[in-house]
């Protein structure tokens, strides 16, 4: 910042500058007695400068400058001053008026403040501006103006926690939001509506920015969030749900009922005033008592022959009615016995149901089940058909025909569960139908299997790609053929405009239309740095035209909606009552958004020349693209060179860069022209290729020279960057590529019925049951979706008829391969529930 040396005041250059004023207002000045016709008050000379204007304190929000103004009257010069220093007179801008009223001359002077200036003090002392103004008699000076730098942090210091509380009661929500300049402003909102206390009384913000809620009512239940602003940011807590009970409440007693027959009289009373709500306590004590009447209230009988014959009537008919019920009951049971011979035998809530040919591994934890399975029972055979006895038409509901051509006519042998079929023949069947002619022909990344009511389970082996059918799923008296694909990007015409991107693979499971019972769970690899701040990340569903449609923005899940989706790190698991071909895509708010690429070295197996490839590949950080590099790798004789690294991209429209360096140059030399190859931003962002790959041809002098030692950059620019330490002999040095990096899954790509579960069929009933029904304490599904650590997802779960159900089926996605039913047990016994002894059972009992 420029500076003035300090203007001066002299007699000399006072009359001076009153010559000048007086010339620049229009009076001429030709003696003395010219001077007193002018239009200048009397006592000008005698005036000393007041300010009309002064300046204001002023806030920094980013890099726009700030404006200082100052108006002062009468006055001959301005000049600010800040922090004990003045601003250069070039730094100032004048401008010239007169008040008509008292032709006073009126001088307005302006300077900018930027951030850097603001910065070269910043932490020492507060940057302050103040003006001084002159006139022929002195000086005065202004108020102080203080500039300061704008900002608001992330961070609450204390964020509101959940809470369960009586009606009537008070409710108290703590909030002490993020340090900012300005102080920021707090306010409330309720299921994402700001709460007005001057239009609901019964709210109050305290003066530290604490919600409280005078006296809770049912309607107060919610999710509550505390929302933190200033003229920089906007800030928004984690939500707290708020629950509301209600304790039932007895009604008056009825009046007694008259005499009966049985010389007994009785009167009730209901439950309703009011009645348990919201996990609320039922009333206690008896809602129904008995009376005997009096000897002379009794109403007199007497027996004789109509009496006998009444008596013998009613034997009778209650000897036919049973009768009947037990051939009503024959006849279904046999009906039943012959509908589910093909799916089901005496044992199958406890052994494995699988449809590929794949023998089921021995659970890790089957010594805890307390229901053993009839190990006498090996195979269950059965002659005819799978479809014979259900309607094609009834299975879907579509009106174009069938969806799948029925299996062919003949027998089919079920062996433990498991249906023998070629994956081909189900792909090539499939593709023949008309909606299905644009499904992926790959058989490798394709899994399928026939399913009943028990549910059962797809994988796509080494894609992180499930489907989970929960047992429920499909309806009772249904089998259904389901798929599951992950489809390639290019094949695909899925639009991305501005800011989009994909963050996760495309994927198929169907046949769409089918008819669920409850959702199936979907769970795919993401790669987004799941911060919702930065992004709006939209669940995407192709309809049967083949456009694309937007059928959920993440954080604005309603409960009445056909999904729901659950983002975590690398993962996200999707709830649908709908199957379909998904996509999530994410548009980035702002340039701190960022998805994770993986970045992956391969070079050549062998090398007989001197020439030398590094390939470095750059993909999305999902499993089943890194899947499908190691399988073209491996067709083409490559090798992993250095463990895969992740690169956070942000969307700043600046391009990736690759370089090497620091390779031996009496034994290498790299024939790259440029110093660099860069791949442009929009072809990672919003590309359509599903990898991209630079390659590095170095050249050894000499056929002898083995031992290659270099640092290869990847870097994005004014962004992250990635460096491989690269030290390798390239004729000695071999690592296939089904190394630890590619982790081999051997498990069955379809599973269906028991096997597919950690937690058996009839275990699994008892803790619904058990927990579905509200408990006052809270020893129910709330409590255990707290202690799996789902309480986030606590108001999709209350939306399902089953709560505990709902977790459950997460946490089966969750525990596949590693889940360990006796921690299950340990959180059951925790909620207090005696059931969970249910899986404590020693080996010497099993």
């Amino acid at each position: 910042m420029s500076l003035l040396v300090g203007p001066f005041v002299h007699c000399g250059l006072c009359a001076k500058l009153l010559v000048i004023w007086l010339s620049f207002a229009g009076v001429t000045c030709t003696g003395t007695e010219h001077a007193a016709t002018a239009t200048q008050p009397a006592a000008f000379s005698d005036l000393l400068p007041h300010f009309l204007v002064e300046p204001e304190d002023e806030f920094i929000v980013k890099n726009k400058p700030v404006m200082l103004t100052c108006r002062s009257t009468p006055a001959t010069q301005i000049y600010f001053k800040c922090n004990g220093e003045w601003v250069h007179q070039d730094d100032h801008l004048i401008v010239r008026t007169v008040d008509p009223a008292t032709a006073l001359p009126v001088m307005e002077v302006t300077i900018e403040i930027t951030r850097q200036q603001v910065e070269k003090i910043f932490g020492l002392d507060e940057y302050w501006c103040q003006c001084v103004a002159w006139s022929t008699t002195g000086t005065q000076k202004s108020q102080k103006a203080y500039i300061r730098i704008a900002y608001l942090r992330k961070n609450f210091e204390q964020e509101p926690q959940a809470k369960e509380v009586a009606m009537d009661q008070e409710v108290s929500l703590r909030c002490h939001p993020p340090e900012g300049v300005p102080q920021p402003e707090v306010e409330w909102q309720r299921n994402e509506d700001v709460i007005d206390p001057q239009s609901d009384p019964n709210f109050f913000i305290t003066a530290d920015y604490n919600l409280v809620i005078k006296k809770a009512r049912l309607a107060d239940t919610g999710n509550y969030t505390c929302v933190a602003k200033n003229i920089v940011a906007r800030r928004k807590s984690n939500s707290a749900t708020v629950l509301i009970y209600v304790d039932g409440g007895w009604s008056e007693w009825s009046k007694w009922s008259p005499c009966g027959a049985d010389c007994a009289m009785w009167r009730s009373r209901e439950c309703t005033q009011p009645s348990p709500g919201t996990g609320g306590k039922d009333c206690q004590g008896l809602d129904l008592q008995s009376l005997n009447c009096t000897s002379e209230q009794c109403p007199q009988t007497v027996s004789g022959a109509e009496d006998v014959a009444l008596y013998v009537g009613m034997v009778a008919v209650a000897l036919c009615l049973t009768l009947l019920l037990i051939i009503v009951v024959l006849v279904y049971r046999r009906k039943k016995a012959g509908l589910d011979a093909d799916v089901a035998d005496s044992s199958i809530l406890t052994t494995g149901f699988q449809p590929m040919g794949i023998k089921p591994s021995k659970p890790e934890n089957s010594h805890l089940l307390t229901i053993q399975p009839d190990l006498t029972t090996t195979t269950t055979s059965y002659q005819g058909t799978l479809r014979a006895r259900h309607d094609a038409t009834g299975k879907f509901s579509m009106t174009n025909g069938p969806l799948l051509d029925p299996l062919p006519k003949g027998s089919h042998t079920l062996h433990n569960g498991k249906l023998n079929s070629d994956p081909a023949d189900f792909v090539s069947r499939l593709s023949a139908q008309s909606y299905f002619k644009t499904l992926s022909h790959d058989v490798a990344n394709t899994s399928y299997g026939t399913f009943n009511f028990l549910g059962g389970r797809l994988t796509i082996p080494n894609t992180g790609i499930s489907l989970l059918i929960p047992p429920e799923a499909i309806p009772r008296g249904k089998i259904y053929e389901i798929y599951l694909t992950v489809q390639k990007k290019e094949d695909l015409r899925l639009p991305l405009a501005g800011c989009q991107t994909l963050l996760s693979p495309v994927v198929s499971c169907g046949p769409p239309g089918v008819v669920l019972s409850r959702p199936v769970i979907l769970s795919m690899d993401q790669c987004s740095d799941t911060c919702l701040d930065n992004w709006a990340i939209r669940l995407k569903k192709q309809n049967y035209e083949g456009a694309w449609e937007d059928v959920l923005l993440m954080g604005e899940e309603l409960a009445s909606d056909p999904y729901y989706c659950q983002l975590e790190a690398e993962t996200c698991q999707l709830f649908s009552e709908q199957l379909g071909t998904f996509a999530l895509v994410g548009e980035s708010l702002h340039m701190g958004a960022a998805k994770r690429l993986r970045l992956v070295l391969f070079s050549d197996a062998y090398c007989s020349t001197l020439e030398y490839n590094i390939r470095v590949y750059c993909m999305d950080d999902t499993q089943d693209v890194f899947k499908e590099v190691m399988q073209m790798e491996r067709q083409l004789g490559g090798r992993l060179i250095d463990e895969p690294h992740i690169l956070l991209f942000k969307d700043s429209y600046h391009n990736l860069r690759l370089s090497i360096h620091d390779m031996p140059q009496a034994h290498w030399r790299s024939k790259l022209l440029a110093g660099y190859q860069e791949i442009p931003f929009y072809h990672i962002w919003n590309g359509s290729q599903r990898y991209l790959h630079c390659t590095f041809t170095l050249e050894r002098l000499s056929l002898g020279t083995c031992e290659l030692t270099c640092q290869l950059c990847v870097w994005q620019v004014e962004g992250e960057g990635q460096s491989f330490s690269l030290d390798f002999n390239i004729a000695k040095d071999a690592r296939a590529v089904n190394s630890e990096f590619l982790l081999v899954d051997t498990s069955a790509t379809a599973l269906a019925g028991p096997s597919a579960f950690q937690i058996p069929y009839l275990i699994r009933q008892k803790i619904c049951s058990s927990l579905d029904a509200p408990c006052p304490k809270g020893a129910d599904w709330r409590m255990l979706a707290q202690r799996l650590k789902l309480e986030r997802h606590m108001s999709f779960f209350a939306s399902k008829a089953s709560p505990t159900s709902a977790i459950l089926d997460l946490w089966e996605v969750q525990h596949f391969h590693g889940g360990n039913i006796n921690q299950l047990a340990a959180v059951m016994a925790d909620i207090g529930k005696q059931e969970a002894m249910i899986f404590l059972v020693s080996d010497g009992e099993c």
